[in-house]
């Protein structure tokens, strides 16, 4: 089966089903991206962070965020490149202003502020399916090439 661009660049992603905070990517260009993930009752951490009443932590949402907005950007802003690019990720100002429970659909969306030398910096948001909002901000990294 071929894969489209979209699905390649998430199929690339450096990380394990475990930790791929990213099923698909709905738009991807030079200056943004969007991307959607649903976080399922049956992820790890939810019957260790607050037992009785499961939410997300938020660095499991930053993850989220970094993964769509630096790493598939990333991906993307370097295709040309012959190298498969690795992504450290710098740093962040986020701020959270809702809870995720168990089987909710998060849409996140990044705009690129800049990308030179390496680092990638983008302005990025993340909002439930009903379209509230729950996390806003900033985040950078770094893009080495091997």
């Amino acid at each position: 089966m071929l894969l489209n661009p979209l699905e390649k660049i998430v199929a690339n992603l450096p990380y394990g089903d475990g930790f791929k905070f990213v099923d698909q990517l709905l738009e991807l260009d030079e200056d943004s991206v969007i991307g959607i993930y649903r976080f399922r009752e049956s992820e790890y951490f939810y019957k260790h962070h607050f037992k009785d009443q499961p939410v997300t932590p938020g660095v499991i949402l930053i993850e989220c965020m970094a993964q769509i907005g630096l790493a598939c950007l990333g991906s993307y802003l370097m295709r040309d490149k012959d190298s498969k690019p690795q992504f450290v990720f710098t740093e962040n100002h986020i701020n959270f202003l809702n809870t995720v429970l168990p089987e909710t659909t998060v849409i996140v969306s990044a705009k690129k502020d800049y990308f030179r030398f390496g680092k990638l910096k983008v302005v990025v948001q993340m909002m439930d399916e009903n379209e509230n909002k729950i996390a806003e901000g900033w985040m950078s990294g770094m893009i080495l090439t091997e």
